[in-house]
């Protein structure tokens, strides 16, 4: 609710209002300026946030709306800890070498295959998951060839959004919004795949665009490399080989979601607990090596956003669209239209998970009221929520949350993690110059978007 004049109760929440925004936008505004690293500006606006009694510690701990997703947390634990103990078997620096000798040693070839294996491994696995495993081969890629793998980093995280679009299960927002809708895999496929797809095009001519003329490589770099043995530069095979089957299972249990209904964080936490059992590393070692700063940022940004979740700053925002747009029984152009746009941007601000989680429940309320005369959510038949009017504005709602992830580093889970993984190898990616690549993309992305819903829904 926003704030009004309802006497002393509505001026406390109106306080609490105002608190909540401020400590949204000043703790966006120190991880913009960067004078304060980002995981201390995130823990102390939740601590603010607890504190100021914007949220409880129960929303905050226990809430699935308003607090910790521990479904995130848990994921990218236990993948950075499969991750971590794969990298000790030598083979990320295999398939470095192996990446670079397919692309015969040249950097933009090389730059153009990882970004299409990242957008295709997204779609099939999830982008935090993909990220965590291209990102450190493109780290070994770019130090034999001594290049700089800022752009082949950046590039990663945009293209893994893009190709977590195309299916259910590639992008958190669109396992929300297949629970809320009852829409299937195939439905997404279809639907989703053809712009996504169409969007990587774009993408690839974009970075030819910007790193053509910056790529080069040294020749005897470049030959040393050719030259190089890729099978020696694995350590230990027999960790290879289980650290392999262990990701096989995983990958496995990720694409038969739809069918198993097994969440992927309990497939990749069976995972990681497996290959720890079975490769005899030492857990302390093994937990060192899991990005903590970037695990605490998460929690940090859970707390802060489930506090303007709460307050009804995203709740009156999604409304005064809905309100705005006036959808029919006839058409709802508009709001899918400004539905897209208004989830693009708002997504590169806000973490897409909470903000889906909230807008969904309000597409399905918009539906009871537009066709039943304000029928409870609990009562809209499955047939209303797929009414032909309906569906555009449920894949507008998928196509903006995804694909304004690209805008910031903070609007996707798999940015944050690739800016953690190149912090950590000494490459620092500013919040401004990762902008500079993904607001492009972002606006591109939406444009084609556009076309796509007018085309195929309204033409």
């Amino acid at each position: 609710m926003t704030p009004a004049t309802h006497g002393v109760e509505t001026a406390v929440s109106g306080a609490t209002y105002w608190i909540a925004c401020a400590i949204f936008a000043g703790s966006f505004l120190l991880i913009i300026t960067e004078k304060i690293h980002k995981t201390k500006v995130a823990l102390v606006g939740a601590a603010l946030t607890l504190l100021l009694s914007v949220t409880t510690e129960l929303e905050a701990f226990h809430s699935p709306h308003l607090g910790v997703d521990h479904n995130v947390i848990f994921l990218l634990i236990s993948m950075m800890i499969i991750v971590s103990i794969l990298g000790k078997s030598g083979l990320f620096e295999w398939a470095a070498v192996k990446l670079a000798k397919l692309a015969k040693g040249r950097p933009f070839p090389i730059l153009v295959m990882f970004l299409l294996f990242t957008a295709i491994f997204s779609a099939l696995l999830d982008n935090v998951t993909t990220v965590l495993l291209f990102a450190p081969v493109t780290l070994l890629i770019a130090d034999e060839l001594d290049l700089d793998p800022i752009p082949f980093l950046i590039g990663e995280a945009l293209a893994s959004n893009i190709g977590g679009t195309a299916t259910l299960i590639g992008d958190p927002p669109n396992l929300i919004i297949a629970s809320r809708s009852h829409l299937g895999f195939m439905d997404f496929l279809v639907n989703l795949a053809p712009p996504a797809l169409f969007i990587l095009v774009v993408m690839l001519g974009f970075t030819w665009l910007l790193f053509r003329k910056k790529l080069k490589v040294d020749e005897d770099r470049r030959q040393h490399v050719l030259q190089m043995d890729e099978t020696k530069l694995i350590k230990d095979p027999v960790l290879a080989k289980k650290s392999v089957f262990v990701l096989a299972l995983v990958t496995l249990g990720f694409t038969l979601h739809a069918w198993t209904h097994i969440e992927p964080t309990t497939v990749a936490l069976a995972g990681a607990a497996l290959l720890l059992l079975i490769s005899g590393r030492d857990p302390h070692e093994t937990l060192t090596e899991v990005e903590w700063p970037t695990i605490f940022f998460f929690i940090g940004l859970f707390i802060i956003v489930g506090g303007v979740v709460k307050v009804g700053l995203v709740n009156d925002l999604s409304m005064m669209v809905i309100r705005l747009t006036e959808p029919t029984g006839e058409s709802m152009f508009a709001t899918s239209m400004v539905l897209l746009w208004f989830s693009g941007i708002l997504s590169a601000f806000l973490d897409n998970i909470p903000y889906v989680a909230t807008m969904a429940p309000l597409v399905v309320e918009m539906s009871g009221t537009v066709f039943h005369g304000g029928a409870p959510v609990a009562e809209v038949p499955l047939a209303t929520l797929h009414h032909p009017v309906l569906m555009p504005v449920w894949w507008a709602l998928a196509l903006g949350s995804c694909l304004g992830g690209n805008g910031t580093p903070v609007g996707a889970s798999a940015n944050v993690v690739v800016l953690g993984i190149a912090e950590r190898a000494g490459y620092k990616i500013s919040f401004l110059r990762f902008m500079a690549y993904g607001i492009p993309i972002l606006l591109l992305s939406l444009l084609t978007c556009t076309l796509y819903l007018w085309l195929r829904f309204y033409l």
